[in-house]
């Protein structure tokens, strides 16, 4: 009996100690359709832009950084629990924001910072992209890098094969530019070919539109490419000669809509004849033109029509603010599901997932294009502690990135806090509920628990 109740005492222990490395999900996020699941501050190390792998039953997350110089490795194999793994250092003074994994090949995007985001000017810094092996997922090896001799690049595009497709400033250029690059031979990389809006180059007239940068990722689809081209729009290229692209359609936007990175994100559904377009917000408190998401008919690619706007999110019932402009911060759409040629990552269904920054991530219903709705939302609770420059007006939740892995899982992150593990419950009836506060998950329902609307009390101070 003795034996017995050691025995007990040591299994409860463990327990303990393996339930102490999961880091406790903060209090105060307020959802509707969607449970929280997990929670990991990245060792003090706020994310950006995500990837994701999965092998041999391990599930591995890439992050990149907006205030730290790298990378970081994250096994979410057991979303309720993610382990930091590693942290991959990045040159220095560099943005190592972005990557894309296809297979074992990784390649990371190395851009000047810009200004007003911490980096320091009068220090030199690294640029372009970098090419990796990730066969061995925690211990990745640098195969080559690619330098534009410019400011580096920002968002690009790698689904396998021969060619990275990236959003590039190139030395005579204004602003980013599309540029194919041939990495057949990893450690000597090729351009293969490029594409820019008529007035980006160095002397041509008219000057392009105002805001005309791409953004990026240049999105593929067989022979044809969709640019998110800012404030010159969305435009469809024929990749089918990749050393001379060429223009087959184009949809402006500014006016009326935000001139700069008026068109942050396109991906295009071609199987449903539609496209799912957004800007990205840039000024604090609204103060700039209205931003979009929208929904672009694409059935003729030389004449996409817009169809649809998503709808605006408005503040939860009893928040103390009448609109999200008067949060503080920023407001507006930001970054979606993007990276649907990963194999680990959900399939564009019904569903838009889509940041939009201090109103937290927004899930849009699609079934009908034509009447797209609100299904689903999360708003993280506010940070505690600053790690940039931004926000400057407030110190509130300004939600980055999103990716919904292929077991439907949701991760977001944040400039100023970690990582939210999410999972999306599904439509039904509502009701609402006020979680207590008790225990490390203090007012965060399990994934099992019924699929509620949930306000996620504040507990503490």
């Amino acid at each position: 009996m003795k034996k017995r109740t050691v025995a007990v005492a040591l299994f409860l222990l463990a327990a303990l100690k393996l339930n102490a490395f999961a880091d406790p999900i903060p209090d105060g996020g307020v959802g509707q359709n969607v449970t929280v699941v997990g929670y990991s501050n990245l060792d003090d190390r706020p994310g950006f832009k995500m990837s994701i792998v999965e092998t041999n039953g391990r599930w591995y997350l890439y992050l990149g950084h907006l205030w730290h110089f790298g990378w970081t490795i994250v096994d979410v194999t057991e979303p309720s629990d993610p382990k930091v793994l590693k942290f991959i250092p990045g040159p220095p003074n560099t943005w190592t924001i972005q990557m894309e994994i296809s297979g074992n090949t990784m390649i990371t995007a190395l851009e000047q910072v810009a200004e007003g985001w911490g980096g320091d000017p009068a220090k030199p810094n690294d640029e372009g992209v970098l090419i990796w092996d990730i066969s061995d997922r925690l211990n990745p090896k640098q195969l080559g890098q690619f330098k534009t001799g410019s400011t580096g690049t920002h968002r690009n595009w790698y689904s396998g094969g021969k060619y990275m497709h990236l959003a590039a400033e190139m030395p005579g250029f204004k602003n980013h530019i599309y540029v194919i690059v041939d990495i057949s031979d990893p450690a000597h990389p090729v351009e293969a070919g490029r594409w820019w809006v008529k007035g980006q180059r160095d002397g041509e007239t008219p000057s392009a539109p105002p805001g005309t940068i791409l953004h990026g990722p240049p999105f593929v689809v067989g022979d044809k490419v969709y640019l998110s081209y800012g404030g010159a729009g969305m435009y469809i290229l024929d990749i089918s000669d990749v050393a001379h692209p060429k223009e087959v359609g184009h949809l402006s936007y500014s006016p009326p809509f935000i001139p700069f990175i008026g068109v942050h994100t396109v991906i295009p559904i071609p199987e449903r004849n539609i496209a799912i377009t957004n800007s990205e917000a840039i000024r604090e408190d609204c103060q700039e033109p209205l931003n979009q998401a929208s929904i672009v008919d694409i059935t003729d690619v030389s004449k996409p029509r817009l169809m649809a706007m998503l709808p605006l999110p408005l503040p939860p019932p009893g928040a103390p603010y009448k609109s999200f402009c008067e949060k503080g911060g920023r407001f507006g759409p930001h970054n979606q599901n993007t990276l649907l040629h990963n194999p680990y990552v959900q399939k564009q269904g019904d569903l838009v997932y889509l940041t939009y920054f201090n109103a937290g991530l927004r899930i849009y219903d699609i079934a009908s294009p034509t009447a797209p709705r609100e299904v689903g939302y999360f708003l993280p609770p506010d940070p505690k502690r600053r790690y940039g420059t931004f926000p400057q007006n407030k110190l509130v939740a300004q939600t980055e990135d999103v990716l919904v892995d292929s077991r439907g899982y949701i991760y977001i992150t944040d400039k100023n806090q970690g990582l939210f593990i999410l999972k999306y419950t599904g439509q039904q009836k509502t009701r609402m509920t006020e979680l207590p506060c008790s225990g490390d998950k203090a007012g965060i329902p399990s994934e099992n628990a019924p699929r509620i609307r949930v306000r996620l009390t504040h507990c503490g101070n």
